[in-house]
């Protein structure tokens, strides 16, 4: 951020909270920006004399519709979840003319920090610890999937409203293929059946019950520890979805890279919770793996896009674990056959490799 535009969002968000009453007119705030993952929304951690600290969000261009739009969405869907009784941030104002969200100061420790200091400390005996942790965050999950559902107003979304077949197609497996496959390793001659793989996989995965609560992007590093406590952040691309998705989102989190037995347990604590809100494990268990498969592709996509195209060299490390969960879910014995896209998922493990 230049200088010129840091000086103009600090006033500009200095008249806010003054207006607001979080700021006296003698008063003076202090603006430290935040790094922000893979968003191109700037964060600010922001401090005051009397009121203490907040987390202040800005779209990156408050005067286009698309940021004015996800702001909203963020402030809709937060507000939301927080009466649903979800451990969101709570948010203190919001400003509708340019999109600005003060958010609750959450501090800085992510569950991904948490878990990168312990694994220095135990190594793979961090998983003896962290698997109770990860068996809270499962309850809390699903209770957010359940309650988060109620009285959902698919209108405060700003993408699409619901998971389904397109969206699997042209953000996840055509993702995978444009920004993964052909833009960051160059590969030009994709095979021919790949696409009725991709259409077979999102009709499947498209049978789930989409009428839940979907973060979709319920992972180690929206996930925050204050106070001791597990708290979700961005959840602005909140919409209706299948459960299985974010279990998937969470397990084979190339962040946290839990071992396939540690995947298992927690699937298992899911399946248990699951049958005590009266649903199905057995249909639940059909479509889960089709949709760790859709997430997997939009991981890969995801990560191949920011550090080519937005040179976030940081999320070049988790592209290689990516890769291998998903040949572990197109290899494990009772997997679909997806032989083209296995195939090809061994010869990118090859490139990695060279």
């Amino acid at each position: 951020m230049t200088s010129s535009n840091k000086n103009d969002h600090t006033q500009q968000i200095l008249n806010f909270m003054r207006h607001e009453g979080f700021v006296g007119n003698s008063e003076n705030l202090a603006l430290t920006p935040l790094a922000g993952d893979g968003s191109s929304r700037m964060f600010f951690k922001i401090t005051t004399g009397e009121n203490g600290s907040f987390c202040g969000v800005m779209p990156a261009n408050e005067n286009t519709k698309k940021g004015l739009a996800e702001a909203l969405a963020a402030f809709n869907i937060g507000s939301h979840l927080k009466k649903r009784g979800i451990p969101v941030p709570a948010i203190h104002s919001f400003d509708p003319e340019n999109g600005f969200i003060l958010f609750e100061d959450l501090g800085e420790t992510l569950l991904y920090d948490e878990l990168e200091r312990n694994k220095k400390k135990s190594g793979e005996h961090v998983w003896d610890q962290a698997r109770e942790t990860y068996k809270e965050i499962i309850e809390l999950l699903l209770y957010m999937q359940i309650s988060g559902s109620v009285r959902f107003d698919r209108k405060w979304c700003w993408e699409t409203q619901r998971y389904d077949k397109k969206l699997m197609l042209e953000k996840e497996s055509g993702y995978f293929t444009q920004a993964f496959c052909q833009d960051l390793l160059g590969i030009k001659n994709l095979p021919a059946k790949l696409s009725d793989e991709f259409k077979d996989l999102a009709g499947r995965a498209a049978r789930q019950p989409a009428v839940y609560f979907l973060h979709r992007d319920f992972q180690s590093r929206n996930l925050m520890i204050a106070a001791g406590e597990i708290r979700v952040i961005d959840f602005q691309g909140g919409r209706l979805g299948p459960l299985g998705y974010d279990l998937a989102s969470l397990l084979i989190d190339p962040y946290a890279q839990i071992p396939p037995q540690v995947q298992q347990e927690l699937l298992e604590h899911y399946l248990e919770h699951l049958c005590t809100y009266g649903l199905d494990d057995l249909a639940f268990l059909k479509g889960y793996k089709s949709l760790a498969l859709q997430r997997n592709l939009q991981i890969l996509g995801a990560f191949a896009f920011l550090a080519k195209q937005k040179q976030k060299v940081f999320f070049q490390q988790f592209i290689r674990p990516a890769t291998l969960s998903l040949h572990h879910l197109l290899t494990a014995p009772d997997a679909d056959d997806y032989p083209h896209l296995l195939k090809l998922t061994e010869k990118i493990l090859n490139l990695l490799d060279k």
